[in-house]
């Protein structure tokens, strides 16, 4: 009939919405229980971008968990010390992810361009059959029942119609399904920019390690080693309220400011973005369930966002699996989406924030308090070990754990 609405492409299972590592580790969970996946996103590829490139302990044990790990260290770095300096080049602190060994068989951070653990997560996934990966698919509206949801897709040939049984948003933080449910995101944006750049220097040659935290109120920055071949990140704050091009045309003079050697370096990429502490009121909206920046969203000084991400997805892939199969009540999806959530507010936020006023500070008396606790770290191996072991609160209660 004129004007009626052409049936949806069924889908029988679940669509995931973003073609990141929250998405496609959510993905590769169901996929392997033997569930259907069609995963879409807005992007013809994965993003190359420099975003982000820590990966923490806990997230390396459950990538390990997954088979990926291996495949993962080949070409990132595991790394197992911090080096806290001055912008002047004076060490204030090494401190040595060993005292870990206690409490796990991972006491080291992976540190691996997103983009790159994205490629083998996907690598993974499209082994296994019946998956789809669909590029050039955004979400841009949703409609849901007791018995699925259906999705509007904007491709390049025109809109279209999918349904599914249960829908993940973990399309970032532009997010087309938060954006389609009318969730708000609640919380601040910081008022400087951050600027993110790949570079290749030779940071050993100077005595830096292979992380590197330079401590300033205004020229703060992180050095990370990201992989194999010697390439460096090199994320520093810049002024609020300069226009994206002077910032872009500024990297030379603040590299040349911040790296030892004080020599400016021609960056590989420059991605300059505003950085926000946000969070959405829920994490499930009948079958649609968020995670990762589409949930919430942090600043990335100590590496939290998609380590939160990744913990978002591992569980939530546990979780739906167990609910499709029949394994488990829908309520195990209302406790991941809870739990996720306090773990956001009441861990990886406020750590995020306290990490961002560290690298920051500008009252002399209390950066000497940050200083003087960063060296009784390095000095006593059970206050570092107090202090990294920090990050295994980000883990949270698994829905499926039974009660202690």
């Amino acid at each position: 009939m004129e004007g009626s609405r052409a049936m949806p492409e069924r889908i029988d299972g679940v669509i995931v919405a973003g073609a990141g590592p929250v998405g496609l580790v959510s993905a590769l969970k169901l996929a392997r229980a033997g569930i259907r996946v069609v995963v879409l996103d807005a992007e013809p590829g994965i993003i190359q971008a420099p975003r982000a490139v820590v990966y923490h302990s806990p997230v390396v044990e459950a990538l390990d968990r997954m088979g990926l790990l291996e495949d993962l260290r080949e070409i990132g770095v595991l790394k197992q010390d911090y080096w806290w300096w001055t912008i002047d080049g004076t060490l204030i602190a090494r401190i040595d992810m060993a005292v870990l060994a206690r409490d796990t068989r991972y006491p080291f951070n992976l540190h691996l361009g997103q983009n790159n653990l994205a490629r083998i997560v996907l690598r993974h996934l499209l082994r296994v059959p019946g998956v789809e990966l669909r590029w050039g698919h955004g979400i841009t509206g949703l409609r849901q029942d007791d018995d699925g949801v259906t999705v509007t897709v904007e491709t390049e040939g025109g809109e279209t119609e999918l349904r599914a049984d249960w829908l993940i948003g973990a399309d970032g933080g532009r997010s087309g399904v938060r954006r389609a449910l009318g969730l708000p995101l609640d919380g601040v944006t910081w008022p400087e920019w951050f600027v993110a750049t790949d570079i290749r220097y030779d940071m050993e040659a100077h005595g830096y390690g292979t992380a590197n935290l330079v401590i300033d109120p205004d020229h703060w920055a992180i050095m990370p080693k990201i992989d194999q071949t010697g390439l460096f990140r090199c994320t520093y704050r810049e002024h609020p309220g300069l226009p994206e091009e002077e910032v872009r045309r500024l990297v030379p003079e603040r590299q040349a400011m911040i790296l030892p050697g004080r020599a400016p370096v021609e960056p590989v990429a420059v991605s300059p973005y505003r950085v926000h502490d946000r969070c959405v009121p829920g994490f499930r909206a009948g079958r649609v369930l968020l995670a990762g920046d589409a949930a919430h969203l942090v600043n990335p000084i100590g590496g939290l966002g998609l380590t939160g991400g990744l913990l978002d997805a591992i569980p939530l892939g546990d979780a739906l699996a167990a609910v499709i199969a029949g394994r488990a009540e829908e309520a195990v999806l209302d406790d991941w989406a809870e739990e996720r959530r306090r773990v956001f507010l009441e861990v990886v936020s406020p750590a995020a924030k306290e990490n961002r006023r560290r690298m920051s500070e500008r009252d002399p008396a209390r950066r000497e308090e940050d200083f003087a606790r960063l060296r009784r770290m390095a000095e006593d191996p059970e206050v570092a070990r107090q202090g990294l072991g920090q990050v295994f609160n980000v883990v949270g209660r698994h829905p499926l754990a039974q009660p202690a």
